[in-house]
């Protein structure tokens, strides 16, 4: 596995991924009717986030299985504060979990995030990947 910064000509595979994940990881937690409503809205890659610089993907034989990232920018329409940065549209190919990506990812964004000056990173988060980030250090809020 390889790790880089994200290209806007990964669009359309980071698009894909979430499009074919999002339905079977957000399963367990999470109704038919939400989810037929919510997948369409977060199943695209935000192109100024994959050009941002801070947007990363993971690749196994050159097919992106993971893909995530952080922005000092909130996510819109949500506060930002000096300092604060915002872990961004993190997702590991359905395929493919429980092998380090989302992790692997998390410390490349630690480690940019903290070399950028961010003091302290805040996480929206699917109900389902609560316990990934508790395990990352975040602490549950609202």
């Amino acid at each position: 596995m390889t790790l880089r910064v994200a290209e806007r000509r990964d669009l359309a595979a980071i698009d894909a991924m979430l499009g074919a994940s999002y339905p079977i990881l957000l399963k367990p937690d999470y109704p038919a009717s939400i989810l037929v409503t919510a997948v369409p809205l977060i199943s695209k890659a935000n192109p100024a986030l994959v050009a941002s610089g801070t947007y990363f993907v993971v690749l196994l034989d050159e097919q992106v299985v993971g893909a995530g990232g952080w922005t000092a920018a909130a996510p819109p329409g949500f506060r930002g504060a000096t300092g604060v940065g915002h872990i961004r549209h993190v997702v590991t190919d359905h395929r493919f979990v429980r092998r380090g990506i989302a992790a692997r990812l998390m410390t490349e964004v630690f480690e940019t995030a903290k070399r950028a000056g961010i003091q302290r990173l805040e996480c929206l988060s699917t109900r389902t990947a609560v316990p990934f980030y508790v395990a990352c250090g975040f602490i549950p809020g609202e």
